[in-house]
């Protein structure tokens, strides 16, 4: 049998370019919106994209793990282990850049 790519891979990495996107959402809310909408803003979409993040991050532990399980020789064998990795990445980034967003949202909100 071929082998399969792994759709816990797959799925991290959607998720992870999601956080990113959401984060960098969180980023313009945070720096642009003023006073104290801005910053209940930039808290409702860092909740989301922290969200996503630290899916992405779990499904592709999860992923590289279902990679990594040796599998006998009639069983399916999963790839993707790029995948995961690259989601892995792209949800820490995800989960520290909207970090960064808040924390601009409650100094443009102090100030």
């Amino acid at each position: 049998m071929p082998p399969v790519t792994s759709g816990l891979a797959v799925g991290s990495l959607v998720a992870g370019i999601t956080s990113i996107l959401v984060s960098i959402l969180v980023i313009c809310v945070g720096a642009i919106g003023g006073g104290t909408n801005g910053a209940w803003a930039a808290g409702a979409f860092a909740a989301l994209g922290g969200l996503t993040g630290l899916g992405a991050v779990l499904a592709g532990l999860l992923g590289m793990r279902q990679i990594r399980r040796p599998a006998p020789p009639p069983a399916v064998r999963f790839t993707g282990r790029g995948l995961a990795i690259a989601g892995i990445s792209c949800g820490g980034t995800g989960v520290l850049l909207c970090l960064v967003g808040v924390g601009l949202a409650l100094l443009s909100a102090l100030a």
